[in-house]
């Protein structure tokens, strides 16, 4: 039988893990605590960014080689301290992302060639049962979620160019290693996985667009997407280091980027008026690749190891900006990509896709949501 805690007795245990997180963590002025209830905050905006292959010691330790994001940027939001990849290598973690599908041996090896996901079955909770990469129009993403609600999105993708960019189905993925003034990856672009979005070409080429039109569309609320999800090309998200055009790449050309563009984000009428920007990592990679888990998650049915070598994608941390959050905080709850995704979902009001509905996974609250505390 489960004995309910106390509300002193459940504070003390916050505390403690907090003051942990305090020593390991570094500097920070307020603890967020763990969610207890929902927040009243409801952010209209939401931005995401995606970086690339870093641990949480790696980005956020006193050594870091992002100055920018950990420590300026850290001062201006909430830390989590122990957000999750779901699984190596990179795409399936982007997949999860939008649509909660879990790994398979294809989305493992970042397809490598843009084959279709052949189907057999679905299993809960609303998994796609096969291997491929190009998953059937049933197969459901964010995107299709806000669309379908009357909300607006956009992906914006650094070097793509042509919008709704993507190998033929079927066809050898030419993206995989950047070219010299080219350093898009498709492979980083996860609605071009669902034929839900590709098939729809005009639609799609409204919706995943280049970079360069964020400047542009930031500039105003009504342009301003209520969800946008931004990948920076291969060198610029850390991934390559050194880059094919002679700069230094990881975490180096990555910080510059942010410095870039975030106070593009952060300026903007709309994330001054109800938004949310989500700086995070795709999985924490390495010499010794992190292939820890948290928040339940276990063998796919896809993927007995989603991590390969372990049930997930490491520890990376990532770090929450918002009128609706403190700066210098963090929190200790334990966050994942479907989190991520459940999260998005809470505030839009959408149902909860594939693994973001998985019983017990912990969605941003008070935690994070902090600035009324």
């Amino acid at each position: 039988m489960k004995h309910r805690l106390s509300r002193g007795r459940r504070r003390l245990m916050l505390l403690a893990a907090a003051f942990t997180a305090l020593v390991a963590g570094g500097s920070g002025t307020l603890l967020a605590m763990q969610a207890e209830a929902a927040p009243a905050a409801r952010p209209g905006h939401v931005f995401v960014i995606n970086l690339e292959n870093k641990g949480y010691e790696e980005t956020w330790g006193p050594g870091s080689q992002a100055p920018y994001l950990s420590r300026t940027l850290r001062s201006q939001g909430v830390l989590l301290t122990q957000y999750y990849g779901i699984g190596h290598n990179s795409l399936d973690n982007y997949i999860a992302q939008i649509s909660g599908q879990g790994p398979n041996p294809d989305t493992q090896a970042d397809c490598q060639v843009f084959a279709p996901f052949v189907q057999t079955g679905t299993v809960a909770p609303g998994q796609a049962v096969g291997r491929g990469c190009v998953h059937p129009s049933g197969v459901k993403t964010l995107a299709d979620q806000m669309g379908a609600a009357g909300h607006s999105w956009k992906g914006y993708m650094q070097d793509m160019g042509t919008p709704c960019r993507h190998p033929a189905v079927g066809a050898v993925d030419d993206t995989q290693k950047a070219k010299t003034g080219d350093q898009y990856a498709t492979r980083h672009n996860p609605f071009m996985y669902f034929h839900s979005i590709i098939d729809q070409q005009s639609s799609c080429a409204r919706h995943d667009v280049d970079l360069s039109a964020l400047a542009t569309d930031v500039k105003s609320t009504t342009t301003t997407p209520e969800l946008s999800y931004i990948t920076p090309n291969l060198c610029d998200d850390g991934h390559d280091s050194p880059c094919v055009d002679g700069r230094p790449g990881g975490l180096v050309s990555a910080d510059a980027w942010l410095k870039k563009w975030v106070p593009v984000i952060t300026s903007s009428p709309a994330f001054k008026k109800d938004g949310m920007l989500v700086i995070t990592f795709d999985e924490s990679d390495g010499p010794q690749k992190d292939a820890s888990a948290c928040c339940g998650e276990g063998p796919a049915p896809n993927a007995p190891l989603p991590g390969i070598t372990g049930l997930g994608g490491g520890r990376t941390g990532a770090l929450v900006l918002s009128p609706f959050t403190k700066g210098g905080t963090w929190s200790t709850t334990p966050y994942n990509h479907y989190s991520l995704l459940a999260s998005i979902e809470d505030r839009f009001g959408l149902p909860y896709l594939g693994y973001a509905g998985q019983k017990g996974l912990s969605r941003f609250g008070t935690d994070v949501f902090n600035a009324g505390n």
